[in-house]
C-alpha cells in the first residue's frame, strides 16, 4: 500500500531575558514558531524580586496588543504557563512583549514571533500501487492534526488519467466514522499509464499517484546483494548472494545471469564545511534520559539551572533544579540530573534546552536535539492466528487497538508487490509423514484475488477484535497492514503477514486466452515440499467443452521427492466459446514404488489438491454477417417453417426499454462508433425520468455505460480539445459536434470534466468562418454515422441546434452568427435533410417565422400515407436509413415549439406512427446514428403524451385464434407477448381504453431457402509469413497487402483485424505502412512468440 506523506518540523525555542537593577532578573522561554489558534506554552523565571512585582507579557501585531498573561509575585518564580494564540489565515509575524513593573519601576523587553497555521495531515492510501484495464481502484482518505488526533472534513475529490482528463469526481464528501472509504472502477480500455487521486480541502490539493498496467503477476522474487563499488582494475566481482524465492518463500531452481553496466554519472563540485558544532543523535523510546550540563563557578556555593523540553515545536515538559557547586583547582563545578520519560507526546524528535544563571546574573545555555522512536498514542497490533495457512481454510485475524478504534485493514498478495513496490504503513509516513486408509481430502482452488481484505473494522471497549476471514487459494504470502483512529490519536500496527501454503500443490499454466479453432499446450506443475518422496498422478476433469490429448510424454503418474516439482502436459482443442473452466487435479497416491531408494509416502492432510482457472476461448480472426431481404425469404419459406408472435407493451418506448441489452450496451469501438451506442443510454435515462418511470436498477447500469463511454472517449481527444476517429491524424469537426452534444446532456447523470466541454466549445467556436458558418474538418471513416451531414450549411445547423440543445443562450455570439449564417442560405437549400435539420434548430432558437418557412418546404415533400407520415433523401443510398433520420428532426422540430396544440400532436402522430413500424424487434432502428435521433425525437413524444392514467385491453384474433392483453399503469412496462397458432391467418387488432398501447406481430422463419448469391468482393487480402512460428523465442514476419476494387472513389474505413497465435504477441515499433496507390495499403508486422502455437 503506499502512503503520501508530509513532513512534521521541529522548531526551537527563543527567549527573552534582561537584567535589572537591584539584582532583580527576568526570562521568558517560548517557542519561535507557535500554531495559531492553539493553546501554547511559555515559561517564565523571576528571580530577586524584592518587591512585589507585577509581569505582564502581551501578543503585539501592528496597533493591536493582546494580554496573554499577567502574574503577580513576591517572590521568585520557574513556573509555565498556557496562553490561546489568536488564529491567522497563513503566517503573521508578530511580537512577544514582557513587561515588568514595580511600585518604583518599569522594564520592558521585546523579540519577535511567528504565527503559523498548520494544514491538516491529509493521507490517500489505495489497496494496491498497480492495477489492470477494468480492475477496481479501492482507496481510503484520512484527515488529522499535527497530533494525529482525527478532524472533521469536507472533500472534493478526483480521479485524472494519464492525459490529465478528469476520469471521476466525488462533491462535498466527507466521512461520518473517520475513515473515508470509496472506489472506482477502471474503464477496460483505460490507457496504461501514472493516474492521479487528488482530495481537495478548500484550495489545498493532496495528490496520490497509482499506475495502470497490463500486466501477469510473478510468482517469486530475485534479491541480490553486490558490492557497492568495483574498480577497472577487479577481474571478478564477489557476489554474496542471489536469491530467487517463490511468493511462499520455497527457493527457485535456476540459472541466474548478472550484467554489470556502467552509469553516465554526473559530478558537481562542492566545497566540503567544518561546522564548529557537534550534533549526537540516538534513538530512544520510553527509556531515561540523562542531560547533564557541567560549568565552572567561583564564588557562590549553587546556582539555580532550568530545563525545557520541545518536541514538534511545543513545550511538553519543563523544571528547575538548585545545584551545588564544589571548588575544585580553583574552579567551581557542578552537574544537574533529571529523567525524561519519552512517550508519544516526544515523537518523532526532542530538544532539550538548559540554561543556568550564575550569580554575576550571566546565563549559560546548551541545547541538543535527540531522535526518538515514531510512537503513537494508539498502540495497535496485528497478526493471523495461524500464521501459516493452507488455501480455502478458517482463519483469524487478530487486531488490538485503543477501545473504539475504527481500524482499516488491507491485504494484498505479495506477488503485487514485487512487480510494483508500494511503501508499507509506518510513521515515517506520517511524521514523513504417511497416512492412514482413508478417504482423501479434497478442496478445488478457484478464488485467486490480488487484494484480499480490504474493509474497516470497529474495535470495541475490549480493545480487540476478531476478524474471521476465509484465506485465498493462492500459494502465496499476504502482506497486511492496519491503522485506527480513535479519540486518542492514530495507531498503525507493524505489519503482519499470512503465508499460505501446503507441501504438495498444483499450478496451471494457461494463457490469457486463445483463438477458436487452436490447440495449445496445457502444462501442470506438482510440487512436492514434503520431507519424503510420493508418488503422484495427475488427472484433468473430463469435460464435454474441451477434448485433450496426451502429450508425446504421456506418463501421468510419477515419483517426486522433497522439495521436487514435474511437469504434466497435453494437448486441449476447445469446442466452445466464451469462458472455459479447466480443471486439473493432483493426487499423492499410496503406492508400492521406491523412490530414489525409498518406500512413498502419502500425506495425512492435502493428498489431494484440484486447481480450477479460467481460459477465454476467442472467435477467430473474421465474423460474418449476412443480411438478406425477408421479403425473398418469405416466398421460398418450407412449408410449416413460419413462426408468428404478437406482442404488447403500454408505452412508446416500451419495445426498446424492454431490450435494454441492446440498446443500453457497453460502448466499445473507435472514437466515432463509441459515441454512437453511448448516446442511446442518455435519451433513455430522460425519457424514464421526465415520465418518473426510472428505476434505481436501471439507472445504475445505465449511468455505469455512460461512465465507460465518457472513460473510453477521452482515448480519442486531442489537446487541442477536438476529437478525431482514432485519436490521432485531423481533428473532426463533426465528431467533435457529436462529444459536445452527448458530454453536455450526460453531465446531469455522471460527472463530466467541466474543462472538457469548454475545451469543446472553444475548438468549435475556433472553426467558424467571417460568415459565422462553421467549417467542415476531417473525414469520417463511418459515412452512414453522420447521416445528413456532409457540407458546411449542414454542420453549422447540427452545431448550433447542439449548443441550442444545451441551453446556450440565443443571444450567445457564437449562436446569432451561426443562425445569421443558417438564415442567408434558406432560400438556396433543396437538400430534404438539411430543411428538417434546420427546422429543427429555428424550434429551439424560437424563431417561428423562419421555422414556418421551412415547414411549408417541408410539406410540399412529406410522404403521407393515411396515418402515417414520413420524409425520404431520394438517390440517396441509404434511403431507409435517412428517412427515420430526416422525419426523425421534423419530428423534434414539431414538439420543440412553446405550446402545442391538438393539431401538431396529431401531425406529430403521424410521424411516430411511421417511425415506430420502422423498428426492429429490439426497439431500434437500421443504424446507429437514426436509432440516436429517432430515440431522442421518440422520448420527448412520449414526455409530451405521457400520462399516468388509464388503462386499455387489446384483443388480437383470428377465425380460429383470439388473445387478450390487460394494460394498465401497474404493467405498462411489462413486455407481454404470445405466439399466434394459426398462420398464415387473417388478424385483427382491436383496443379499447384511454392507454397508450404499442403493439407487435413478428414472423420467423426457421427453415428456409435462398438462392446462393453472387459473391462480389471489392476488397481482396494477400498476406505472406516469413520465419519460424513453432520454436519458442522465435520471431516471423507478417505482410500483406489489401487492395480495393470497388466502383466508388474511395471506401468507409476499412479494419484488418489480426488475430496473433495465442501465446505471441505484436512488435508494434516494427509495423511499417506504406500506401502504395490509392487502391492498396501494404502493412508488415513482426511478432516475437512467447509459447509455441498450432492450428491457425
Amino acid at each position: 500500500m503506499y502512503w503520501n506523506t508530509k513532513v512534521v518540523e521541529l522548531w526551537t525555542s527563543k527567549s527573552l531575558y534582561a537584567m535589572i537593577s537591584l539584582n532583580r532578573s527576568f526570562m521568558v522561554t517560548f517557542p519561535a514558531v507557535i500554531e495559531s489558534g492553539s493553546e501554547a506554552k511559555l515559561c517564565a523565571s523571576l528571580l530577586k524580586p524584592n518587591e512585589s512585582l507585577v509581569m505582564n507579557i502581551y501578543l503585539v501585531h501592528g496597533d493591536q496588543s493582546t494580554l496573554l498573561l499577567q502574574e503577580k509575585a513576591e517572590e521568585e518564580f520557574h513556573r509555565c504557563f498556557n496562553i490561546q494564540t489568536p488564529l491567522v489565515e497563513a503566517e503573521s509575524v508578530q511580537t512577544m512583549k514582557v513587561e515588568l513593573q514595580g511600585k518604583n519601576f518599569k522594564m520592558t523587553e521585546e523579540r519577535k514571533v511567528m504565527l503559523r497555521r498548520y494544514n491538516h495531515l491529509t493521507f490517500i492510501q489505495t489497496d494496491k500501487p498497480i492495477y489492470i484495464p477494468g480492475q477496481t481502484v479501492n482507496f481510503r482518505v484520512v484527515t488529522m492534526d499535527r497530533n494525529f488526533l482525527y478532524r472533521h472534513c469536507v472533500f472534493f475529490g478526483i480521479k485524472q488519467d494519464n492525459q490529465n482528463n478528469r476520469i471521476g469526481q466525488w462533491k462535498n464528501i466527507s466521512s461520518t466514522n473517520w475513515i473515508l472509504q470509496l472506489s472506482h472502477v477502471l474503464n477496460p480500455e483505460a490507457r496504461q499509464g501514472i493516474y492521479k487521486l487528488m482530495a481537495y480541502i478548500g484550495e489545498r490539493a493532496i495528490t496520490h499517484y497509482f499506475e495502470v498496467k497490463k500486466y501477469v503477476l510473478p510468482k517469486f522474487e530475485i534479491t541480490m546483494k553486490a558490492p557497492k563499488e568495483i574498480t577497472f582494475g577487479d577481474s571478478d566481482m564477489n557476489m554474496e548472494h542471489v536469491l530467487y524465492r517463490y511468493t511462499f518463500g520455497k527457493p527457485v531452481t535456476g540459472k541466474a545471469r548478472v550484467e554489470v553496466c556502467r552509469e553516465h554519472l554526473r559530478y558537481i563540485s562542492q566545497t566540503d564545511l567544518i561546522s564548529p558544532c557537534l550534533v549526537e543523535t540516538t534513538e530512544v523510546c520510553d527509556c531515561i534520559i540523562l542531560y547533564c550540563v557541567t560549568f565552572m563557578k567561583t564564588f557562590s556555593s549553587y546556582v539555580i539551572c532550568l530545563f525545557q523540553v520541545m518536541s514538534r515545536g511545543v513545550i511538553v515538559h519543563h523544571g528547575y533544579e538548585k545545584v551545588e557547586v564544589k571548588s575544585s583547582n580553583g574552579a567551581a563545578s557542578g552537574t544537574v540530573s533529571f529523567k525524561l520519560s519519552v512517550g508519544a507526546d516526544l515523537a518523532p524528535a526532542v530538544q532539550i534546552l538548559a540554561y543556568c544563571v550564575l550569580p554575576s546574573e550571566n546565563v549559560v545555555a546548551g541545547s541538543r536535539d535527540f531522535m526518538t522512536e515514531k510512537c503513537l498514542k494508539n498502540e495497535v497490533s496485528l497478526q493471523f492466528s495461524p500464521a501459516k495457512a493452507v488455501p480455502g481454510e478458517k482463519n483469524t485475524l487478530q487486531l488490538s487497538a485503543q477501545p473504539g478504534s475504527l481500524c482499516g485493514l488491507s491485504a494484498v498478495d505479495k506477488s503485487v508487490l514485487i512487480l510494483k513496490p508500494g511503501k508499507n504503513l509506518d510513521t515515517d509516513k506520517f511524521s514523513e509423514n504417511r497416512g492412514s486408509a482413508q478417504p482423501p481430502v479434497e478442496t478445488v482452488r478457484t478464488l485467486f484475488p490480488e487484494t484480499w481484505i480490504w474493509q474497516l473494522t470497529e474495535v470495541g471497549d475490549s480493545g480487540s477484535a476478531q476478524v474471521p476471514v476465509t484465506v485465498p487459494d493462492t500459494i502465496t504470502s499476504w502482506d497486511t497492514e492496519a491503522f485506527c483512529l480513535s479519540s486518542k490519536g492514530l495507531g498503525l500496527a507493524p505489519p503482519a503477514q499470512l503465508t499460505v501454503f501446503q507441501p504438495f500443490f498444483l499450478e496451471l499454466s494457461l494463457p490469457y486466452s486463445i483463438i477458436r479453432g487452436e490447440i495449445f499446450e496445457l502444462k501442470a506443475t506438482v510440487f512436492n515440499y514434503l520431507s519424503k518422496c510420493i508418488m503422484v498422478k495427475v488427472t484433468p476433469a473430463p469435460s464435454s467443452d474441451y477434448t485433450l490429448k496426451a502429450s508425446s510424454d504421456d506418463q501421468y503418474s510419477s515419483c517426486l521427492c522433497a522439495n521436487g516439482r514435474k511437469t504434466f502436459k497435453w494437448i486441449l482443442t476447445p469446442s466452445v466459446l466464451g469462458v472455459l473452466n479447466i480443471t486439473v487435479s493432483a493426487e499423492a497416491e499410496a503406492s508400492q514404488t521406491v523412490c530414489d531408494n525409498e518406500i512413498v509416502s502419502v500425506p495425512e492432510r492435502g493428498r489431494i489438491d484440484t486447481v480450477t482457472r479460467s481460459l477465454l476461448v476467442q472467435v477467430s480472426a473474421h465474423q460474418t454477417a449476412l443480411r438478406h431481404n425477408f421479403s425473398m425469404i418469405l416466398m421460398l419459406l418450407m412449408s410449416g417453417s413460419a413462426r408468428s408472435t404478437v406482442s404488447v407493451i403500454g408505452d412508446i418506448l416500451g419495445r426498446a426499454l424492454s431490450n435494454l441489452h441492446g440498446l443500453l450496451r457497453m460502448p466499445y469501438g473507435c472514437g466515432e462508433q463509441n459515441m454512437a451506442v453511448l448516446s442511446p443510454n442518455i435519451y433513455i435515462l430522460q425519457y424514464l425520468e421526465n415520465t418518473e418511470q426510472l428505476t434505481s436498477a436501471i439507472r445504475e447500469r445505465a449511468t455505469g455505460f455512460l461512465k465507460s463511454g465518457y472513460q473510453r472517449q477521452l482515448n480519442y481527444r486531442h489537446n487541442s480539445g477536438a476529437y478525431s476517429t482514432f485519436g490521432h491524424g485531423k481533428e473532426n469537426t463533426w465528431l467533435t459536434a457529436f462529444v459536445l452534444r452527448s458530454f453536455g446532456k450526460a453531465q446531469k447523470y455522471i460527472f463530466i470534466d467541466p474543462q472538457i466541454i469548454q475545451s469543446v466549445k472553444k475548438w468549435l467556436i475556433s472553426r467558424r468562418d467571417s460568415d459565422g458558418c462553421f467549417i467542415q474538418q476531417g473525414r469520417l471513416f463511418n459515412n452512414r454515422m453522420k447521416g445528413g451531414v456532409n457540407d458546411n450549411v449542414t454542420m453549422t445547423a447540427y452545431i448550433t441546434a447542439s449548443l441550442l440543445e444545451l441551453e446556450t443562450p440565443v443571444t450567445d455570439p457564437v449562436v446569432t452568427k451561426g443562425l445569421s449564417c443558417l438564415r442567408s442560405v434558406i432560400k438556396d437549400v433543396k437538400n430534404t435533410y438539411t430543411t428538417a435539420l434546420l427546422a429543427y434548430t429555428f424550434s429551439l432558437a424560437k424563431d417561428m417565422d423562419t421555422r414556418q418557412q421551412l415547414f411549408k418546404k417541408l410539406e410540399e415533400t412529406a410522404i403521407s400515407d393515411g396515418s402515417h407520415l414520413h420524409w425520404s433523401q431520394s438517390g440517396s443510398a441509404d434511403s431507409d436509413s435517412l428517412a427515420v433520420e430526416i422525419s426523425s428532426y421534423v419530428l423534434l422540430a414539431v414538439l420543440t415549439a412553446d405550446s402545442l396544440t391538438t393539431a401538431d400532436l396529431g401531425f406529430a402522430n403521424r410521424i411516430v406512427s411511421w417511425l415506430v413500424k420502422q423498428q426492429n424487434g429490439y426497439g431500434g432502428f437500421s443504424s446507429t446514428q437514426d436509432t440516436v435521433v429517432a430515440l431522442q425525437a421518440l422520448s420527448l413524444y412520449a414526455t409530451k403524451v405521457f400520462s399516468s392514467d388509464g388503462s386499455s385491453t387489446v384483443t388480437v384474433q383470428s377465425a380460429a385464434d383470439t388473445h387478450h392483453f390487460d394494460v394498465n399503469q401497474d404493467n405498462k412496462l411489462l413486455y407481454q407477448e404470445k405466439q399466434l397458432q394459426n398462420v398464415p391467418a387473417k388478424y385483427s387488432v382491436e383496443v379499447k381504453g384511454s392507454a397508450c398501447v404499442s403493439v407487435q406481430v413478428c414472423s420467423v422463419a426457421q427453415f428456409y431457402n435462398i438462392p446462393t448469391p453472387t459473391e462480389v468482393k471489392t476488397l481482396s487480402i494477400d498476406a505472406k509469413i516469413e520465419g519460424d512460428c513453432k520454436t519458442l523465442g522465435q520471431n516471423f514476419i507478417l505482410s500483406f497487402t489489401v487492395k480495393y476494387d470497388g466502383r466508388q472513389e474511395r471506401t468507409n474505413m476499412v479494419i484488418v483485424d489480426i488475430k496473433l497465435l495465442s501465446g505471441f504477441t505484436a512488435d508494434t515499433s516494427m509495423v511499417h505502412l506504406s500506401v502504395s496507390s490509392q487502391t492498396s495499403l501494404q502493412t508488415s508486422l513482426r511478432a516475437p512468440s512467447g509459447l509455441p502455437a498450432q492450428g491457425l
